[in-house]
C-alpha cells in the first residue's frame, strides 16, 4: 500500500539534501503517516485509516462522519 494519507492525500515530497559546501543529494520528504482504527457508530462496524497526524487533528475537531463524507466528496476516499 502506498504511503498516502486516505483523507487528505497527502504524499512524500522530493527535494535535496543541502551540505554546507552546498552540494545537493536527491532525498524524499516522508509524510507522518499512522494506522489507526475507528468505530462508524451509524454502520456499526470498525474501519482502519492510515492517517496523517493532522489529518487525526481534522477528525478529532470535526469528528469522523463530517471528515468521511468531505473525503468523499473531494474523491480522495
Amino acid at each position: 500500500m502506498p504511503k498516502v494519507c486516505q483523507i487528505t492525500g497527502k504524499k512524500a515530497l522530493v527535494g535535496n539534501n543541502v551540505s554546507h559546501a552546498m552540494n545537493k543529494t536527491k532525498r524524499r520528504f516522508e509524510v507522518n503517516l499512522i494506522k489507526k482504527r475507528f468505530y462508524l457508530t451509524d454502520q456499526e462496524k470498525w474501519i482502519t485509516l492510515k492517517l496523517s497526524t493532522s489529518a487525526l487533528k481534522t477528525i478529532n475537531k470535526k469528528g469522523l462522519a463530517a471528515v468521511l463524507k468531505e473525503a468523499k466528496a473531494q474523491g480522495v476516499l
